[in-house]
């Protein structure tokens, strides 16, 4: 497996534990063809204990379903996307996926050099330098609903502060985003959407890191928040965000991780909005195994098991576990539908 770090030689046996959430119609084992799959990270690498990691765990479990050949290569700045998609593809590998919005035009170039290879994007479309979507025939593009999650994490911040059960509630909390994207902004959106809805009184704090790699960047933005009376605090920013759940900590409030559960990162989280990137990772494999490919959007939410939420180092009261099930039950109905803008 190429450029792989050997501590992530374990997360196979992780990838198997996606089994059911990943389930599809072909029988594992069945194919006679080894399909070869490259995989292509962002710039926040396998360590980043977020999406990254969570595309390798569904690679892996395509793997262990499927006997593909699986290659990754981790990139180290936005040079290197452009010839890490194009090293697969000129191999002629059956699936190459990019994860990551920030990969969008590299993938719209390489797409379109390689017009019989089978692309996939994690957050994004193959586009063109201005970010509109080329609408290449082989590129499938895997969307979230982040802002599902992030409503179902700012129900737990709305609910703690409304009702004085956070360490120092003051009716104010803080969102740490890494660069304002659409992904990162959806999740925002949702948190701060349903906390207003649970506390109409609360004042959410927005920053921005513009680092999705350097965990003192984000402790940095997370403090200034926490300075300014914040108790609860969401980080949205890879492996950058692992310093406002660390800064969280050491300032003795709340903190809420994102896209895995990243209840081990500190002991300070209390709850993580999940990103079933996994599941998409897989997905888009599962396909291209069946030949089943699809050119176009896939999206993934509440409604379909491709997002949610946990809770990691706290115990629920049963009041808000009732709340948290009637909100998930209300945004898989329709009846609520969280923002995709974060509101005024």
């Amino acid at each position: 497996m190429a450029h792989m770090p050997l501590k992530f030689l374990g997360v196979v046996a992780v990838a198997m534990m996606v089994a059911v959430a990943c389930g599809g119609t072909n029988t594992p084992g069945t194919s006679t063809k080894q399909f070869k799959i490259g995989l292509v990270t962002d710039i926040g690498g396998l360590n980043d204990k977020s999406f990254n990691h969570l595309a390798y765990v569904g690679l892996e479990k395509a793997k262990a379903d499927f006997g593909v050949k699986d290659d990754v290569v981790e990139s180290k700045s936005g040079d290197d996307y452009v010839p890490n998609l194009t090293n697969f593809a000129s191999k002629s590998y059956d699936l190459v996926i990019g994860v990551g919005f920030l990969m969008q035009t590299a993938m719209g170039t390489v797409s379109g050099q390689f017009p019989n290879v089978h692309f996939a994007i994690i957050d994004g479309a193959g586009t063109d330098a201005n970010g509109v979507d080329l609408k290449h025939t082989n590129v499938e593009s895997l969307f979230f609903k982040e802002q599902d999650a992030g409503a179902m994490v700012g129900v737990i911040s709305g609910w703690l502060e409304k009702n004085g059960k956070s360490k120092k509630p003051q009716h104010v909390i803080g969102a740490v985003g890494g660069v304002s994207i659409p992904p990162v902004n959806h999740y925002i959106a949702g948190y701060k959407w349903a906390a207003t809805m649970e506390d109409p009184s609360i004042k959410v704090l927005v920053g921005y890191s513009n680092d999705f790699t350097d965990p003192a960047k984000c402790k940095s933005v997370a403090k200034a928040q926490i300075d300014a009376k914040s108790d609860i605090e969401f980080q949205v920013a890879g492996g950058c965000g692992l310093g406002v759940l660390q800064q969280a900590g050491q300032s003795g409030v709340y903190s809420i991780g994102v896209d895995a559960d990243q209840k081990d990162a500190d002991p300070s989280v209390i709850a993580s909005a999940l990103k079933k990137v996994d599941v998409a990772t897989y997905t888009a494999i599962k396909n291209v195994v069946n030949n089943q490919f699809q050119a176009g959007a896939l999206t993934f939410s509440i409604a379909n098991e491709g997002a949610g939420y946990s809770v990691d180092n706290f115990t629920v009261p049963p009041e808000l576990q009732a709340e948290l099930d009637k909100v998930l039950g209300q945004i898989k109905s329709g009846a609520l539908t969280p923002p995709a803008d974060i509101p005024a």
